[in-house]
């Protein structure tokens, strides 16, 4: 059996690393069209601002060669430019030696991850306009963090391009936020996001909302509130799965154009599988086909379309989209649906808010900290919460998200046995205060 992977991060890898253990005597082929296999590109902010030393190379887990030696036939600078399904063949340019070959397949893996919007607007295509998502694209923004850049503007408030405007502040460059939307962080509630806010301009950060970007002109972004001066522009407007392979081999798409998946990676189309970034998942609170671009359900989907792909029968479950973040002194946890959300998907849904803090109040290092948790109205059942909230706060959202994956209600969180003491929690928990708070209200 000869299985060919498009893609070389964190999907196909981890897929190509379980049929190499289920199926040793399989043939695995990756096609990989950049330089880099199993990297971070959520680490790259930590990487442009310094935090992390020794460049780039810190944010692979393991190399072309690693993968090499577990037997796997890794071919770098190998870009897939065509699917024929019906021949179980992919169309592929070598790039070192600038050539077009065919290479069959018995399974294909569709690994081919997310790409930053590009919005067609006029100058979006100037050198000093980058998107962020590759390790390539991490090169070119450390090597102008540490040229030395004065003016950095970053168009979206989406995670890594929030973490990026901190990045380059920390670099001493003026950094400039443009949202269109009321707030940053677009899954917050308004009056939560506007915390966000809040938090960066403190930190000097120049941040816009309810403005448009219309253009880029070298050295400037053009904006609804004026042009706004910039060496450097970062697309942080979120990413867009890279689908078009899959689409235009007549394989289906789902949710925002990312290729439709059943629950063991499989698509419509025969030997055809897909995993990560390119492909949708189901919201465990709606049972909605979703888009969402995270490295941990791409490594969990690679993980079970590798062992399925080996002959194996795994399930990958629905996803809550739990995501974290730092943002100057801010953390922030989500995970979930909103109340406005599981309103819009017909869940009776009711949301109760605390202030509270870190640690125990008299703490000296004790912060502030907001939990707004959503319940459904009748069964007390848990849907979704965000947290926003100095040191310790954010990773309190995994409570959340076991808890609703456990199928929990508000009841069961007041009732969970969870740790105490005064320099981690209050003696109730910020998760369980909320949960109380829930049941006044249903």
């Amino acid at each position: 059996m000869r299985v060919l992977i498009i893609g070389g991060d964190a999907a196909g890898m981890t897929a190509a690393t379980r049929i190499r253990a289920g199926a040793p005597d399989a043939e695995v082929v990756v096609v990989e069209m950049g330089r880099f296999t199993s990297y971070s590109a959520c680490g790259i902010p930590f990487v442009v601002s310094g935090q992390v030393g020794g460049g780039v190379e810190r944010l692979v887990a393991r190399t072309p060669d690693r993968h090499r030696e577990a037997g796997i036939d890794v071919r770098m600078h190998h870009e897939a430019l065509a699917i024929d399904v019906a021949a179980g063949e992919v169309e592929v340019l070598d790039h070192h030696a600038g050539a077009v070959r065919r290479i069959g397949y018995d399974e294909l893996l569709i690994a081919t991850g997310g790409m930053a919007i590009r919005p067609e607007l006029p100058g979006i295509d100037l050198p000093f306009v980058h998107g962020v998502q590759t390790l390539e694209d991490a090169e070119t923004l450390l090597a102008v963090a540490e040229q030395g850049c004065h003016r950095t503007v970053v168009v979206g408030g989406g995670y890594i391009g929030l973490e990026l405007a901190e990045a380059f502040l920390e670099r001493g460059c003026v950094s400039t936020v443009v949202e269109k939307g009321t707030h940053p962080l677009g899954l917050l509630d308004r009056d939560l996001g506007e915390q966000v806010t809040e938090a960066m301009r403190a930190h000097g950060i120049d941040v816009r909302v309810g403005v448009d970007v219309t253009g880029f002109e070298r050295g400037s972004v053009a904006t609804s509130d004026g042009d706004v001066p910039a060496d450097l522009v970062v697309l942080g407007i979120g990413v867009a799965p890279r689908s078009s392979l899959a689409k235009e081999a007549g394989i289906t798409l789902g949710a925002r154009e990312s290729i439709r998946v059943d629950d063991r990676q499989r698509t419509s189309a025969s030997g055809v599988w897909a995993a990560g970034d390119c492909c949708e998942s189901t919201h465990r609170v709606t049972g909605a086909p979703v888009h969402i671009a995270l490295g941990t359900l791409a490594n969990k989907q690679g993980r079970v379309a590798g062992i399925n792909i080996a002959g194996g029968d795994l399930r990958m479950p629905p996803v809550l989209g739990t995501a974290v973040t730092k943002l100057c002194n801010l953390e922030v946890g989500i995970t979930g649906v909103t109340a406005g959300v599981a309103e819009q998907a017909g869940i009776d849904a009711v949301a109760v808010t605390v202030e509270t803090t870190t640690k125990a109040g008299y703490m000296p290092d004790s912060s502030s900290m907001t939990v707004r948790m959503a319940v459904e109205r009748g069964t007390g059942r848990v849907l979704g919460a965000q947290i926003l909230g100095g040191p310790g706060a954010a990773k309190r959202i995994d409570t959340v998200a076991t808890a609703i994956t456990a199928g929990m209600t508000a009841a069961d969180v007041v009732d969970l046995d969870l740790a105490y003491a005064p320099p981690f929690s209050s003696v109730w928990d910020p998760v369980a205060i909320a949960a109380r708070e829930a049941l006044k209200v249903i």
